[in-house]
């Protein structure tokens, strides 16, 4: 059994680094080769000299982005390997957000397996999440936590339907927004949507690349005084600043806990894997060691007593 390598990926101030191909994966800081898992801010950021991520993720950042110059991008396809030196990349459905994917990595007879942030719950605006085998998980933890499971996102969005009431609904702009207007569409279609410009700009993109139409309006002046059973969709930073937004009920939709205090409809609907969904993904990869990044993996580590567990290592 071929040896696994303790610092095939580690965390630096750039990002994180996989030596052995000399290529960095969602850099925090302009590099020279950076493979981008997803679109999101946290994730994808300009200034690098390459940069290959899925056609959608290019799509949102060449949104966000228009100072990167357009020849910087790589199109990558899922399921079709990249070669950087000795090290295969090869992208892997991430189920997250359109075009999110997991970066599978192998080199001398072993394979690592980046998840980036992955969802496994119904999302018929993304690609579904895909599970594959490898020697080394590397697995997000934003929700590793035994006390935490996400409920049924349907069930979650038809209390939408239990007021007329215009609704002032918090989300973030790519991936939740457009993962909510689809659910509204569906399940409370008597709701009419009306986006934030920030929002509106991601909703088009989904419109020329997304899985399925996405029903909504651009938001108007006085829209929300006229009539009932109205949606006004908007960014967090919008929707913290209007807190005392009179004649409208507020809701977030987000996993945290936190962010659903002092508002008037409760909206618990996560783009990340819960507690159950970890332990499901590391049945299906099969792992020999686990590493953990983005969250806390304390818990994971009691867990699976007798099982390799540990922090990603980190490079000073």
């Amino acid at each position: 059994m071929a040896e696994i390598l303790s610092d095939f990926l580690v965390e630096t101030a750039q990002g994180y680094y996989c030596s052995y191909g000399d290529f960095f994966i969602d850099p925090s800081l302009p590099v020279e080769k950076a493979v981008i898992s997803h679109a999101h801010g946290d994730h994808a950021r300009p200034g690098h000299r390459y940069i290959y991520a899925t056609a959608a993720t290019i799509a949102f950042m060449q949104e966000r982005f228009s100072s990167q110059p357009v020849h910087t991008y790589e199109s990558i396809p899922y399921h079709v390997p990249l070669f950087f030196g000795p090290v295969e990349v090869t992208f892997i459905p991430a189920g997250h957000i359109l075009g999110s994917a997991q970066i599978l990595m192998k080199y001398q007879h072993v394979s690592y397996l980046y998840t980036g942030d992955i969802k496994n719950q119904f999302d018929p605006t993304c690609e579904p999440l895909e599970v594959v085998e490898a020697d080394v998980l590397i697995t997000e933890t934003t929700f590793a936590d035994p006390a935490v499971i996400h409920p049924d996102p349907v069930e979650e969005i038809k209390k939408l339907s239990a007021t007329a009431h215009p609704i002032m609904l918090g989300c973030y702009g790519l991936g939740k927004a457009q993962r909510i207007t689809y659910l509204i569409n569906q399940y409370c279609p008597e709701k009419t949507i009306f986006v934030h410009h920030s929002i509106l700009r991601m909703h088009r993109v989904y419109d020329r690349l997304g899985l399925v139409p996405l029903r909504y309006e651009v938001y108007q002046r006085k829209v929300m005084r006229d009539g009932q059973h109205k949606i006004y969709m908007v960014p967090p930073i919008t929707f913290n600043n209007y807190f005392r937004a009179k004649n409208v009920l507020r809701a977030f939709a987000s996993g945290w806990k936190r962010l659903q205090q002092h508002n008037d409809i409760e909206l618990y609907i996560s783009d990340h894997v819960d507690w159950m969904d970890i332990l499901q993904l590391i049945d299906g990869v099969k792992p020999r060691e686990i590493w953990t990044v983005h969250g806390n993996g304390h818990l994971l580590v009691k867990h699976l007593q007798g099982q390799v567990v540990r922090e990603l290592q980190k490079m000073m």
